[in-house]
């Protein structure tokens, strides 16, 4: 049996702050790469990279705690495919992952933070989203999950005020569960409380004054 020490050794990836990582030389290939933003407990990352083995996947977390449950889930020759990072997603993250090169990036169930006092701290703010701007490559994609309402519009309204992103959906999101979706143990639970996700998706493109 592989010990999560193994795991961890295998998996995570040491930040070098004078180096930004070079995805081909840590997956020994040069895939897309598909970027999870809050792994959480890792159910999703370690299902859906089996079920493509022609991406690359890294997942960010910010706790040890939740990095460790990711590695639970995870197999060394099933999941062969994926990488994880201790990082808090901010500017600085430019100096870890280079321009150009996240072809897609996936936030489920941010924390919707549903008091107005507390809308500060929601994770879609637009420095947030100028964050992931650079490193995604144009004609790249953020695809979002919400089962809250009010912060799908927020999320929405974010967007609207950009001229960076564009959304794939007519009416900015859908209800109806893309192709590729995977039901985690979260998905289930808020379904059966009577709250179905919103799905987005916008597509970077370039700036008018690029």
């Amino acid at each position: 049996m592989v010990s999560l020490a193994e795991k961890a050794n295998y998996f995570k990836i040491d930040l070098n702050v004078a180096i930004p990582l070079e995805f081909a030389n840590i997956f020994g290939s040069e895939k897309p790469i598909t970027l999870e933003i809050g792994s959480g407990k890792g159910e999703f990352i370690s299902m859906y990279s089996r079920f493509y083995p022609e991406r690359n996947f890294i997942g960010i977390e910010l706790r040890d705690k939740r990095i460790n449950s990711t590695l639970k889930k995870l197999d060394i020759n099933r999941n062969f495919n994926v990488r994880l990072l201790r990082l808090y997603v901010d500017q600085n993250i430019q100096k870890y992952i280079k321009p150009n090169s996240i072809d897609e990036i996936i936030i489920h169930h941010p924390d919707p933070w549903p008091k107005t006092r507390h809308h500060k701290h929601r994770l879609f703010q637009h420095h947030f989203i100028d964050a992931l701007y650079p490193i995604l490559k144009i004609g790249g994609y953020i695809r979002i999950s919400t089962d809250d309402p009010d912060y799908a519009k927020w999320i929405i309204k974010h967007f609207k005020e950009r001229d960076d992103f564009v959304s794939m959906y007519k009416d900015d999101f859908t209800m109806i569960p893309p192709e590729d979706h995977l039901v985690t143990f979260f998905d289930a639970i808020k379904s059966a409380e009577g709250f179905d996700p919103f799905f987005m998706k916008y597509r970077s493109i370039r700036r008018n004054n690029a």
